[in-house]
């Protein structure tokens, strides 16, 4: 496991970008639950954001590509609006605990 961050590093309804062994995530939390994607739009294959840690859109109940404007379901990844639709982002498993987030191998 890759240890992302502390767990009070992603608060409700946020999201963060993470750098693990060259490949470019992000987390969002909801609801107390921490979903991980690849930061890939599934339209272009390009980073889903512009500023390091704006994926969601401004209501944060959606991943928003800053790009070409698709949105996506945070619990699934599935894109429901935009060039993409259908189609999804990629998810990664990671874990919680007392010391923080971790990215599952």
């Amino acid at each position: 496991m890759h240890f992302l961050c502390p767990t009070e590093s992603l608060a409700e309804g946020s999201s963060r970008a993470f750098s693990v062994a060259g490949q470019s995530l992000f987390g969002v939390r909801r609801q107390g639950r921490v979903y991980l994607y690849r930061n890939r739009c599934p339209h272009r294959g390009i980073a889903l954001n512009w500023d390091e840690q704006a994926f969601l859109d401004g209501s944060a109940s959606l991943i928003h590509c800053a790009h070409h404007g698709a949105l996506f379901l945070i619990e699934s990844g599935e894109c429901i609006a935009g060039p993409c639709e259908g189609e999804a982002l990629h998810a990664l498993d990671c874990h919680e605990d007392s010391s923080g987030i971790w990215l599952k191998d």
